[in-house]
């Protein structure tokens, strides 16, 4: 594995605001949910991120990638901000499909000189630490103060959204 490649993949996600909020977010809302939704939602997540990247590095165009980027972190932090208590699986959808157009941003930033799977394999780490981030956060605040940082992650989707 080459290390140029892994530190590009765990770099990627972390560069990027956008990237970095809809992650967070999908921690909050693993938290909000509770149970098995904890370590579900991030799984799927990761899970679907991979296909996207796939289709991203395959050079197969999805359109809309980066209004979707924006929208996902919207769409993600309401839930937690409302306080919905949407099911795990309505979740896991949710994020999913969120999901393929980050993964689809990484694999179509794939480094010339960067192997994919260590490439991937950085992303998936950086992204796992940040949902992590995310749980750790909103059991330590919980209610209130976790739905407000929802707020304000998702006012900054919505920029990013109008910009």
């Amino acid at each position: 594995m080459s290390v140029f490649s892994f530190s590009s993949g765990f770099l990627h996600p972390l560069g990027g605001l956008d990237h970095l909020l809809a992650m967070f977010a999908v921690g909050l809302l693993a938290a909000q949910l509770g149970g098995r939704a904890l370590w579900l939602v991030p799984v799927a997540f990761v899970v679907m991120m991979i296909g996207g990247a796939a289709l991203g590095s395959a050079a197969i165009d999805l359109p809309g990638v980066e209004f979707a980027i924006a929208l996902s972190i919207v769409v993600i932090a309401l839930p937690v901000a409302l306080a919905l208590n949407m099911p795990a699986v309505l979740a896991i959808l949710l994020v999913g499909v969120c999901a393929v157009f980050h993964g689809h941003a990484h694999g179509a930033e794939l480094p010339d000189d960067a192997g994919m799977t260590a490439y991937m394999a950085g992303f998936m780490v950086a992204t796992g630490l940040i949902h992590v981030g995310g749980i750790g956060l909103a059991l330590l605040m919980k209610g209130a103060p976790t739905r407000a940082g929802a707020a304000v992650v998702g006012a900054t989707g919505f920029l990013f959204l109008v910009a």
